[in-house]
């Protein structure tokens, strides 16, 4: 690689990697929190709702953390969501049934597990090559058995070609340690199998690199992409989201 690609990167990293920017983005929400199982809970359901115009997102994260009286994990072990109206809307196209859908699988983990992080190191998630993808077919398979259909609101399905931008920034948070942005609480995957969050402006920014050949936004896409990211810094590769995200965006 062009050593002047590596040394953008690095530096665009480390303009956005920092204390302020998490007033600005969904992380904000999970940091409020203390407990690890409130922090992995609001992970996900903040991370399943980062989709569309930003200040939208954040107004509908705290929205629904209101409904659930800012108590993630009381509220889920409570069935709090049980009396939700099943058409309320949350965000978009994410209504309050699919809120129910995930509550009620997820709280079949907390049950049996006690945490996401025990599941994830009792099903040996973090020895998988692609541990991101295993994670997300455990908890649709606890989904289906729960709820008695699947549910592509709340996970993707199609997991042979599904990007999971959205699980695997959630899982940057908890498994990248450096204090900064990410939160790195979670010990069941090593930040070395991280991969890259891939949306359309981080797709676009990476071919225009040239750290990206494939021009679909889809699984190979990451693999391609995180394969490349890994030869700079193997051992935290998803440390380049943040320069991915940043150049073009000025923040």
């Amino acid at each position: 690689m062009d050593k002047d690609i590596k040394e953008l990167l690095d530096i665009e990293a480390a303009r956005i990697n920092k204390p302020d920017f998490i007033e600005r983005d969904p992380v904000q929400f999970p940091r409020r929190f203390e407990s690890l199982l409130d922090i992995e809970i609001v992970s996900f359901l903040a991370s399943m709702l980062a989709w569309g115009n930003r200040k939208m997102i954040c107004n509908d994260i705290e929205k629904m953390l209101g409904l659930m009286d800012n108590q993630p994990y009381a509220y889920m072990m409570d069935k709090g969501y049980e009396d939700l109206p099943p058409r309320l809307n949350i965000h978009r196209t994410f209504f309050a049934e699919h809120l129910q859908h995930f509550l009620k699988g997820l709280r079949k983990i907390y049950s049996q597990y006690g945490s996401l992080d025990n599941f994830a190191s009792s099903n040996k998630v973090g020895e998988e090559v692609a541990p991101a993808w295993k994670l997300v077919e455990l908890i649709n398979g606890i989904l289906y058995q729960e709820n008695g259909e699947a549910c592509s609101r709340c996970l993707p399905l199609n997991l042979k070609n599904s990007a999971l931008k959205r699980v695997n920034m959630a899982l940057r948070w908890l498994v990248r340690d450096d204090g900064i942005v990410d939160m790195g609480i979670w010990k069941s995957i090593p930040k070395s199998k991280l991969y890259i969050p891939l949306d359309l402006h981080v797709g676009n920014v990476s071919r225009e690199l040239g750290l990206l050949t494939r021009k679909q936004n889809d699984r190979k896409s990451v693999e391609e992409l995180t394969g490349v990211l890994r030869k700079l810094r193997p051992e935290d590769p998803a440390i380049y989201d943040f320069a991915l995200f940043g150049i073009g965006i000025g923040e």
